[in-house]
């Protein structure tokens, strides 16, 4: 019916609140008390204009780095410097946050589709689908999705595409930025892929540190910066760049390579 609101993509405002509300309450124990989530830059989310901003951040699990920043978003939002009052901050919750996530995993279950209805923008990768390597065109209808939702809001996106560490960024994500000149939000997390499983559902391992730091948005020539630059920006921003990967001690280049493989199979 018309009288009830809703975002661009027709979900009912009311039912994206209770969602988020609910699972921000069942979800929050896993960054405040079975597992501690140090975030930095919190400040920086105040300062930002209510729309046309790009959250762009590496990726370690496939739900749980988004539910930790909406519960960041929201409790910045509403004053707070870390998560310790859920009920407070997630009463007011900023409803045109989205985030960008393989439609093949948005349709894997039950749970997954639940949270699609948070605000996922589902696209169809290009490059891999059903675990095989596959080569398929960029949907239209996906991109003019992304551009739809930075107009009305905020959009996190993973531009590598995967949960695997070092992997190349998705040029897909540069050429959005040069199309919306959107203000490009960098993020880092850490100790996620030590703490969940691979789909961020379960939780691996208890009294693990987790790290969320929110960078200043990234300075882009929109007009005269290439598409290869603004990607080897990303890479640097959200600390996924090459050169990184030498510069880790060979212990934690292991460990990293052991959980990937771990977490493959």
């Amino acid at each position: 019916m018309g009288w009830i609101k809703r975002d661009i993509f027709g979900t009912p405002l009311w039912l994206k609140r209770l969602l988020i509300f609910t699972l921000g309450l069942i979800s929050h124990r896993r960054y405040h008390k079975f597992n501690k989530l140090q975030i930095t830059g919190m400040d920086l989310l105040r300062m930002l204009p209510d729309d046309q901003v790009l959250f762009i951040s590496n990726h370690q699990t496939y739900f749980a780095d988004v539910a930790a920043m909406l519960h960041v978003f929201n409790a910045a939002l509403n004053g707070e410097n870390d998560l310790s009052r859920p009920l407070k901050y997630l009463r007011h919750i900023k409803t045109n946050i989205y985030y960008v996530a393989a439609k093949e995993t948005m349709e894997s279950g039950l749970l997954p589709k639940i949270f699609k209805i948070a605000g996922a923008i589902t696209v169809e990768r290009t490059w891999r689908h059903a675990g095989k390597e596959v080569k398929r065109p960029v949907k239209f209808s996906d991109i003019s999705n992304i551009s739809k939702a930075l107009q009305a809001g905020w959009v996190i996106t993973f531009p590598q595409g995967t949960t695997r560490p070092f992997k190349p960024i998705r040029k897909g994500t540069a050429h959005i930025i040069k199309q919306n000149r959107p203000l490009v939000v960098p993020i880092v997390i850490d100790g996620f892929r030590r703490s969940f499983d691979r789909k961020g559902l379960q939780i691996k391992k208890r009294g693990i540190l987790q790290t969320m730091v929110i960078k200043p948005p990234l300075p882009i020539d929109y007009d005269n910066d290439t598409v290869d630059e603004i990607v080897e920006k990303i890479q640097f921003a959200i600390e996924q760049h090459p050169d990184i990967t030498g510069a880790l001690p060979r212990e934690a280049r292991e460990q990293m390579q052991q959980e990937d493989e771990k977490r493959r199979y």
